[in-house]
């Protein structure tokens, strides 16, 4: 069953994760630059910033994949939707757990970002199980 066409999954997620690494790169290069202080909580969390672009590279490189049709493309994307979800669902949890009372306003915007993106990669993980897709990605 195809939810989502192959080559919108592969532009999709090329873009998408080229945006991020772009950003992520320009936060870290403008927090460097601005002082020592900021300097020093950036190398705190080196190996945390480390994973989340290695995260990033794995969707870039399961796009581009896709966009190939490259047989390694499928379990690259597909690991990447649940470690998307799986980062997203914890990231909204601790903040909504860190949020002073009343938390229903957040809730529901949270709810709004996490829907969102679950529902495109549960989207996508169907998709690449899909009979199309084991068919154009097999080689």
């Amino acid at each position: 069953m195809d939810l989502l066409n192959l080559s919108l999954i592969g532009w999709l997620f090329t873009i998408g994760s080229a945006l991020a690494l772009v950003l992520g790169g320009w936060l870290i290069a403008a927090i460097h630059l601005r002082d020592a202080a900021a300097r020093k909580e950036l190398a705190a969390r080196v190996l945390d910033d480390t994973v989340l672009f290695g995260v990033w590279i794995l969707g870039l490189a399961g796009g581009i994949g896709v966009l190939l049709d490259k047989s390694w493309s499928r379990p690259v994307l597909e690991l990447f939707c649940w470690v998307l979800m799986v980062l997203v669902t914890l990231s909204a949890i601790s903040r909504w757990r860190t949020a002073p009372r009343p938390r229903g306003l957040l809730a529901v915007s949270l709810a709004l970002f996490v829907l969102p993106v679950a529902a495109v990669c549960l989207a996508t993980i169907v998709t690449l199980r899909g009979e199309t897709a084991l068919r154009v990605l097999s080689g």
